[in-house]
């Protein structure tokens, strides 16, 4: 299970983020504990005013808790993730709220807690916080039997096309993925030695070499987003420099867009537009059947829970009816049966309270199931759409090869296709997989025996080389 965690202050914001849909498809307010108010917005808000009695800004300390993607994990294994952390970090019994959130057939958890001990007034420090939820997330792995990322193993083995969250979103203002932009400026880079070669191969993948501001060095997105080189290749900027040369003599982040304006768009818009208009077409489709899935899923929920608060309050009622009241009430806690009575009860009710978890538990995997069914559809969909996206800008940086009746060398597959290529392989049912027909099978030469003569003739020829080589020293 990735953890990720950040202090922060302005409750009010956090809270409105946790109950926005947005992108999250379902949320399920699981815990608000140690406040006045019963509700996430409410309790966040309380950290706030509390807050302002002190000198802390950070008073709140916000964990993601992501699990591994095809896992089926239960609600106790998030509720242990949670205690480990609070615990670690000197957190137990401070005010916390936890939320789920569930997009795109995955489900995830937020666990925020309130920092500032009402006692004291003070914040509780957080140090080497990061590595605290390092040492739980390799337990949780290990204690579940999941597969352990091989850069939570060792740092030097962490995937180069980790985002940060500012990356993510700027990704996502230009319709693409933050991994696969950094994969593909990685790409670039490694199958280039000079700034010509490396710049044509960032135009085959729809970037752009710029004099950035802040940074000597930047590539600018088809959409116009800049991007730092040595932040996305993981390189310091004199190494880049070494490769690249003077960076004053590249255009300005402006200069690069308005060529991505006068001289690219013109000779792709209507390509583009093709391409855009078949993606909307396609995607609108998926999104509509994603929308009533949604909606049929939370019907299915709110159902579930209707019913399931309905069986409690019957069962309540139902054992509260075998504790006899008056004269006879007063016989059984006499005698002791009323003793076993509330007993029974008790164990009951927690026999009730695992049957409702487990019962939700199985709908929700359930769901879970067939939204990430069509969750591959509409990957294998964005997957296409990017391909077409991406040749088209192969095309148009190899035009003036084109022009001077050159062929261009045809782009070699990314990481990304290469991948989805082996996905939609193992995807497929076993007999409609591809295999090399039986005529293209090259059998195997068989060794023809060797008649005596031969073998005679091969002997001999061996013992005159023996005897040109004359005897062997002995030691």
């Amino acid at each position: 299970m990735i953890l990720k965690a950040k202090p922060r202050g302005d409750g009010r914001q956090l809270g409105r983020y946790l109950l926005t849909m947005g992108e999250n498809e379902h949320i399920e307010v699981h815990e608000v504990r140690g406040f006045v108010s019963d509700d996430v917005a409410g309790a966040l808000s309380e950290v706030d005013a509390i807050a302002k009695g002190t000198k802390c800004r950070q008073s709140l300390f916000s964990v993601s808790l992501n699990p591994p993607p095809n896992e089926n994990v239960r609600i106790q294994t998030f509720e242990k993730a949670i205690e480990a952390i609070e615990e670690k970090n000197g957190l137990s019994g401070q005010p916390r709220v936890v939320v789920f959130h569930e997009k795109e057939g995955r489900r995830h958890c937020h666990a925020v807690w309130s920092r500032i001990d009402a006692e004291t007034m003070t914040a509780k420090p957080l140090p080497f916080f990061k590595n605290k939820l390092q040492e739980v997330s390799k337990q949780l792995y290990l204690e579940n039997g999941w597969q352990m990322p091989r850069g939570l193993i060792d740092k030097q083995n962490r995937d180069p096309r980790n985002f940060t969250l500012a990356e993510w979103q700027q990704a996502k203002r230009s319709g693409r993925h933050a991994g696969e932009i950094k994969g593909l400026i990685q790409e670039a880079w490694a199958i280039s030695d000079t700034r010509q070669s490396f710049s044509h191969a960032l135009e085959e993948r729809g970037f752009y070499l710029a004099r950035g501001d802040r940074r000597a060095y930047a590539a600018v997105t088809f959409e116009g987003e800049v991007i730092a080189i040595p932040r996305a290749i993981g390189k310091k900027t004199k190494d880049v420099r070494e490769r690249l040369g003077k960076a004053e003599e590249l255009r300005s982040i402006e200069e690069t867009r308005q060529r991505i304006a006068e001289g690219i768009l013109p000779r792709m818009k209507s390509h583009l537009d093709e391409a855009r208009g078949k993606a909307r077409l396609e995607t609108g489709a998926l999104n509509s059947r994603r929308s009533v899935m949604t909606e049929t899923h939370a019907e299915e929920r709110a159902k579930l829970d209707a019913g399931q608060k309905q069986r409690f309050e019957d069962e309540s009622r139902n054992r509260a009816d075998r504790l006899r009241k008056g004269v006879l009430g007063l016989w059984d806690k006499l005698t002791g049966k009323r003793a076993k009575l509330e007993k029974q009860n008790e164990m009951e009710a927690l026999w009730a309270l695992q049957r409702d978890r487990e019962q939700r538990h199985a709908v929700i995997a359930s769901q879970m199931q067939e939204r990430q069914n069509l969750q591959a559809e509409i990957t294998a969909t964005r997957s296409r759409h990017a391909q077409a996206l991406l040749d088209l800008h192969s095309d148009t940086a190899n035009y003036r090869l084109m022009q001077r009746g050159e062929a261009p060398k045809p782009r070699a597959k990314t990481s990304f296709e290469r991948l989805e290529a082996l996905r939609e392989k193992s995807r497929q049912p076993e007999s409609q997989r591809q295999s090399k027909p039986a005529t293209q099978i090259k059998p195997k030469p068989k060794r023809q025996p060797l008649s005596p003569d031969e073998r005679l003739k091969r002997l001999r020829e061996r013992r005159e080389q023996q005897r040109d080589r004359g005897p062997e020293l002995e030691p």
